[in-house]
């Protein structure tokens, strides 16, 4: 076993916000108050010291063909039946995009789908969420990201952690999303894109979200947004990168790295699972917005 990084000094209490956001009339870079990396390398660490560096510099980590051709042949299948299933079908769970009736994202698929929540409880991915995160993890969100090909939206800039911080009352950024590709992922079919190092910057938004609004920004993201000053320092600083290679290959990014992806105008889909784990010493507690807590679906409350 590896040993975790001690992290008593990262205790939080709802009256003291370690990163406030949403709150001022203009936006900020803070320094990041959280390690990146919560468990100290050893040779039986389940990454390589290049692949541990390589996280804690940058906030991301590409694995090229981490799943088999046949486990992601299956995953594909479902993928497909679920898409057909929701065309006309409605649930809370199942987002369309913004100007149609295309399904664009099916969340909470570790909770209702059992082939999905085998994978979410995948041995391989545990054993690095929870070496990352130095603790046992969970699945804070789940959800299927389709990107067919002509059609496909883009997601705009953002950090995950500032809209979980926000809405969702995750205290800490001590959580990470992992990327699961179902389709091939070319520089020119809308794949993820991350800028590296801003991991370690947070950008406070402008603007106090509107209640219930998650019910429109799944669609199309209007608060919690980087400013264009702030987005421009980052990316000049660090540049952009993005992670491509075939189905089967995984990208995990912290939750604070900036990320997006452009439209996918190319008759080549991008399809992705993406898994949230969030630490169990990092418990959602009550949204630093004040405002109602988002469904379940979309920030698990409650794990064990």
């Amino acid at each position: 076993m590896y040993p975790f990084v001690r992290t008593e000094q990262y205790s939080v209490t709802n009256e003291n916000d370690a990163y406030p956001s949403r709150v001022d009339d203009t936006p900020s870079l803070l320094e990041r108050k959280d390690p990146v990396v919560y468990s100290e390398w050893t040779k039986d660490s389940p990454l390589s010291r290049e692949q541990h560096d390589f996280y804690d510099r940058n906030g991301y980590l590409f694995l090229e063909g981490f799943f088999s051709p046949e486990e992601i042949a299956e995953w594909r299948q479902e993928l497909r039946r679920l898409q057909q299933l929701y065309r006309d079908r409605e649930a809370d769970y199942v987002v369309r995009e913004p100007e149609s009736r295309e399904v664009r994202s099916i969340f909470a698929v570790h909770d209702h789908n059992k082939l999905f929540m085998q994978l979410a409880a995948h041995p391989r991915l545990a054993a690095i969420t929870d070496y990352l995160l130095g603790s046992v993890t969970y699945i804070h969100q789940s959800r299927i990201n389709f990107k067919p090909g002509f059609t496909g939206k883009e997601f705009y800039w953002h950090s995950d952690f500032e809209t979980w911080h926000v809405e969702d009352g995750m205290p800490r950024m001590r959580a990470l999303s992992c990327s699961i590709a179902l389709e091939d992922n070319f520089h020119f079919n809308g794949p993820l894109m991350v800028v590296p190092g801003s991991h370690k910057k947070f950008v406070t938004c402008v603007g106090r979200t509107p209640e219930n609004h998650f019910k429109q920004s799944l669609r199309r993201q209007e608060y919690g947004v980087p400013d264009h000053e702030s987005l421009t320092k980052l990316v000049e600083e660090g540049g952009i990168d993005t992670p491509v290679g075939r189905a089967g290959s995984v990208v995990l990014f912290d939750c604070n790295i900036m990320h997006g992806s452009n439209s996918n105008i190319t008759p080549l889909p991008r399809s992705n699972v993406f898994l949230v784990y969030n630490s169990i010493e990092n418990e959602l507690i009550e949204p630093y917005s004040g405002q109602a807590p988002r469904p379940g679906y979309i920030a698990t409350r409650t794990f064990g």
